[in-house]
């Protein structure tokens, strides 16, 4: 049987573009799985009886068809619950947690294949405290951090700071009064901790750091042994335009650069996605000014197209492909 690379994405996911476009001009065989349609949009089938067993998955537009002992690899990129129906009745929401849980059924079934991006793995990988407690244990500097609900131990924490960097455990933003605002991390000064009420901490967790000063930041992707080093020139930038968070760069010129990292942190890079089982990571670094490296966190499912973009290389498309076919550990 020939074998495929599987792709399990969503349908707004770009991503999966420039690795797919280069995998038709070398002829790799894959398919594309957009999880949200499961319904809608696949024929499959899964059948086990006295040891002989078989998963089929046809998608219904083009006739392409996988079945289980074909998978060589999974791309584990951004799948989606499942969200549509062929008919809607009554029973849409019923029949929507069903395809739901037969897709995290399928996953784990899947999870003993290659892949980039770890169906098992990802969820306790992507714990903000899982990360830096790992990254401390290799030795890694991280910032001093706290997590509570308590005014009291935000005020102990920050009572030897000057100033504290807030961040958003995972929303990107939030409505009030029929607007939308994005959550990016602010650096505050302490005392202003000090003077917010009580309510203000308790009804919510608090994701708190020391400020650590940058000279710049950097996104490390790691897939497999292939190593890419993105130097962000954060600190050219003003303060809301990506100097505190880089992100908010995108829309005001923020540089970017490769460049190459101490054998030291790509030593650490590699241990930690050992440690977490995983064969891709992106990697988020803080350069002080004296050159050391400082971890933030390192997102299991990362984007990097957007580097690639920037620079106009493919030269991260093609180590991905290298990895998805040739089964790439770290």
């Amino acid at each position: 049987m020939q074998e495929i690379i599987l792709i399990l994405t969503n349908k707004a996911d770009t991503h999966p573009t420039s690795v797919i476009n280069l995998m038709r001009e070398m002829n790799i065989p894959f398919f594309r799985l957009n999880t949200e349609s499961l319904l809608t949009d696949y024929d499959f089938t899964w059948y086990c009886d006295n040891g002989l067993e078989d998963l089929v998955i046809k998608n219904i537009h083009n006739n392409h068809e996988i079945h289980g002992q074909q998978i060589k690899s999974v791309w584990c990129r951004r799948p989606e619950a499942p969200s549509e129906l062929r008919w809607v009745t009554k029973f849409k929401d019923y029949n929507l947690k069903e395809a739901d849980r037969f897709l995290w059924w399928l996953m784990s079934y899947l999870s003993n294949i290659y892949s980039i991006g770890s169906i098992r793995n990802n969820k306790y990988a992507s714990s903000k405290l899982v990360q830096l407690s790992l990254a401390a244990r290799l030795g890694m500097r991280i910032p001093r951090t706290c997590m509570t609900n308590t005014k009291e131990s935000i005020i102990e924490f920050a009572s030897n700071e000057t100033d504290l960097l807030l961040k958003p455990f995972g929303a990107d933003g939030f409505e009030a009064d029929g607007l939308y605002y994005l959550t990016y991390a602010t650096k505050t000064n302490s005392k202003d901790i000090f003077s917010q009420p009580e309510e203000a901490f308790s009804q919510t967790v608090n994701f708190c750091e020391n400020y650590v000063p940058k000279d710049f930041e950097v996104r490390a992707t790691v897939m497999g042994p292939h190593i890419f080093a993105c130097k962000l020139d954060s600190q050219n930038q003003k303060e809301d335009e990506g100097k505190i968070d880089w992100r908010q760069g995108y829309d005001f010129g923020l540089k970017h650069e490769m460049i190459t990292m101490p054998e030291g942190v790509n030593t650490f890079c590699r241990q930690y996605l050992r440690e977490m089982g995983l064969n891709f990571g992106c990697f988020d670094f803080i350069v002080r000014p004296d050159g050391q490296y400082v971890f933030l966190e390192c997102n299991p499912n990362g984007q990097w197209g957007w580097i690639e973009d920037e620079l106009g290389i493919s030269s991260m498309s093609e180590a991905m492909v290298d990895c998805l076919v040739n089964c790439k550990t770290v």
